[in-house]
């Protein structure tokens, strides 16, 4: 499979399958980088503050810095001819912001929604990583504050593998964002 080259962002809030679904998407691309945002935050050795840190004025200037620096290699894959997934929490004001740091397009959007209840589940089945007590109030900002572009799917009752296959057939044409 090799549609045009894109950058698509496969957002949702943490635990919703973000990872293990650009995974087998990037695997299905013939040419294909996937640019896992958290990855970027453990770049930072020494004055790292995640997302749910304190101070919180400094945990939002990294993760914007984060997000300037997925948005920066994701252009220069693209101007290489490679499709880009960018795995991060985009979400609310964060993909104005996305849309805003990158010069390639198309730009593609797939927000992941499972229900709460599910994800509750897999989090319960996941091993040694708890995100969901945590999270989980990120799933109001998801639904009600990020604009109304792309593609949102309802993961609920899908594999990993499911969700891919569906990326893989309908973000070239119902995930482009204007």
């Amino acid at each position: 499979m090799s549609p045009q080259p894109a950058v698509l962002a496969i957002s949702g809030i943490p635990g919703v399958g973000k990872s293990s679904v650009s995974a087998i998407v990037a695997r299905r691309l013939e040419r294909c980088v996937h640019l896992e945002a958290e990855a970027f935050q453990r770049f930072v050795v020494s004055g790292s503050v995640w997302p749910d840190g304190d101070p919180h004025e400094e945990a939002m200037r990294q993760l914007r810095l984060r997000g300037r620096n997925v948005a920066l290699l994701a252009d220069s894959f693209h101007e290489a001819g490679f499709t880009s997934i960018v795995d991060d929490v985009v979400i609310g004001s964060r993909l104005g912001e996305l849309r805003a740091d990158l010069r390639a397009r198309p730009l593609l959007f797939v927000l992941l929604l499972p229900t709460l209840e599910v994800m509750r589940e897999r989090n319960r089945r996941r091993p040694g990583k708890d995100v969901f007590e945590t999270w989980r109030h990120l799933d109001t900002v998801a639904r009600e504050e990020t604009p109304r572009v792309g593609l949102w799917l309802d993961t609920s009752e899908q594999t990993p593998q499911e969700s891919a296959e569906e990326i893989l057939r309908r973000a070239w044409t119902e995930a482009i964002v204007p």
